[in-house]
């Protein structure tokens, strides 16, 4: 694409049809990236119920913020995929999508004839992502999961908190959005293997394997030494100053990463002397002798206010942060220059804000308003029409509970 056309486009993925077949968080997250990324997405879900999300609070006039803010931009209709008329349904739609998506546990589609080899029969260029809790495949494949669970299982529980604390939960579900995002990129993989093979794919990311993924230098410690890290609160475990300290009125963090910086921490603070002491002369040096070096800077960053140190390390361009709530978020400047605080307007409770769109580039327009998340099935007429279904038998497939 040249550079004329791609400053053109606004969506880069327009024309790309999604059907999503996901509940709760993993699957939604997943087509709401998409959505951001311009590709239509029509929600499937069970007729007066759908998505468990739409019962979790908080709610707004009856309205869950909670499904709001995961599924703007979607469309929605019913289908109750456990009749065979709304598994024809379902595959008629497939004819002319690129994308299906599902958190189902694994089987659960293979019983209702919709598993990716019954819909590659129809649209053999379709790209069918699954994402579970364990995976298509192994001994725990068939296990319910949730965010905790794979938190817990994968590690990531045993090296958060303090030391000698209590097991702690990371404070965001980062099971099922690492999953999430796992599924996305291998989404955009098999959108670009087709373009040069004509070939569609299954895709199969389990929360726990994306859990082992993200546990980085986790693994890389225990390799080396043979035994399983523990909590360290908010230290970094190789590098040296890295982690929160208390100040005068609250707490700071503070995050020397090189030597160069270690210099310039140390004249910030007029505490050049340290730069004489050999124990302290390089970062293994420093994490070596943490025991002696945290105390006595303990001891100095108490004597000034967070907002102080702050003043002094900004200036210096030394890499620091106050530890903001999440009003603290909504209300930072870089926050909102980079357009991370955005809104939807919902036609019975009005504007709800929620997180932007990460992804900046010049060929996605960044929206400060998105559409909302839909009510459940209100698409659906609209839908079966466009595949050829008359209002006379809408009425019919309502009236049999199909849709």
């Amino acid at each position: 694409m040249s550079k004329k056309q791609s400053t053109k486009t606004k969506q880069p993925l327009k024309g790309i049809k999604v059907i999503d077949l996901t509940r709760v968080l993993a699957g939604p997250y997943t087509t709401m990236v998409l959505a951001d990324l311009g590709a239509e997405v029509i929600k499937v879900e069970m007729p007066g119920v759908g998505d468990d999300a739409r019962h979790f609070g908080p709610f707004i006039e009856d309205k869950s913020g909670y499904f709001f803010s995961i599924n703007r931009g979607k469309e929605s209709m019913t289908l109750n995929l456990k009749k065979p008329e709304a598994v024809k349904i379902l595959k008629k739609m497939i004819i002319d999508a690129d994308i299906v998506v599902e958190n189902y546990r694994p089987g659960t589609t293979k019983k209702l004839g919709i598993d990716y080899d019954e819909l590659k029969k129809v649209n053999p260029k379709i790209i069918y992502a699954a994402c579970s809790g364990f995976g298509h495949s192994g001994p725990y494949s068939n296990f319910p999961a949730y965010d905790m669970i794979v938190q817990a299982m994968g590690g990531l529980m045993s090296i958060t908190g303090n030391p000698d604390g209590p097991p702690v939960r990371v404070g965001s579900s980062i099971g099922d959005i690492t999953a999430a995002l796992f599924t996305v990129i291998g989404i955009m993989t098999a959108l670009f293997n087709r373009q040069k093979t004509g070939e569609g794919a299954f895709i199969d990311v389990a929360m726990l394997d994306s859990q082992i993924a993200i546990l980085e230098n986790a693994i890389v410690r225990y390799i080396v030494s043979g035994e399983s890290p523990k909590p360290l609160g908010t230290r970094h475990p190789s590098i040296t100053p890295f982690q929160a300290f208390s100040t005068k009125d609250s707490h700071i963090i503070v995050a020397i990463g090189n030597d160069k910086l270690w210099v310039k921490f140390c004249k910030a603070i007029d505490r050049e002397a340290l730069l004489e002491m050999p124990e302290f002369e390089t970062n293994d040096l420093r994490t070596e002798h943490l025991e002696q070096l945290i105390p006595l800077l303990d001891d100095i960053m108490n004597e000034k206010s967070t907002e102080q140190w702050i003043e002094i390390f900004d200036s210096l361009q030394i890499p620091s942060s106050t530890i903001n709530d999440i009003e603290k978020v909504f209300t930072h400047p870089q926050v909102l220059a980079r357009n991370m605080i955005i809104d939807a307007k919902d036609k019975d409770f009005g504007t709800m804000k929620m997180a932007g769109n990460p992804i900046k580039m010049n060929i996605l327009k960044d929206e400060k308003h998105k559409k909302p998340a839909p009510d459940l099935g209100e698409d659906t007429e609209r839908i079966l029409k466009s595949l050829g279904y008359s209002t006379k038998e809408i009425k019919r497939l309502r009236k049999e509970k199909v849709i």
